[in-house]
C-alpha cells in the first residue's frame, strides 16, 4: 500500500506538474490528496495533478518518488488505470 509521485516534468498552465497515484485504491488516493491539500478538481481519471511547488509536501507526507514511466506501470498492475475515452 503506497501512494506514488513522479517528478514535476509535465508542462501546463505556465507551470510543471507531477502525477500522484495509489497502487491500492482511489479511496486511498483521495484521502492522501485531501490530507496534503489537493483540491478535488486536480483529480484526472486515475491520478491527481500536483503542481511543482507542492511536490515536496507530497513526498514529506509519504508519497514514494518514482520515475514517470513507473506511474502507468503501477496503475496497470493495480488495475486502476483509466484511459481517456476516444471519440466515436
Amino acid at each position: 500500500m503506497a501512494v506514488y509521485i513522479d517528478p514535476p516534468n509535465w508542462p501546463g498552465h505556465g507551470r510543471k506538474w507531477s502525477h500522484l497515484i495509489s497502487d491500492v485504491s482511489y479511496a486511498e488516493l483521495h484521502a492522501f490528496a485531501a490530507a496534503i491539500g489537493c483540491p478535488p478538481r486536480a483529480f484526472d481519471r486515475d491520478h491527481y495533478d500536483v503542481p511543482s511547488h507542492r511536490y515536496a509536501d507530497a513526498v514529506a507526507a509519504g508519497a514514494v518518488e518514482v520515475r514517470s514511466r513507473e506511474i502507468v506501470r503501477l496503475l496497470l498492475a493495480a488495475g486502476l488505470r483509466r484511459r481517456k475515452s476516444r471519440p466515436t
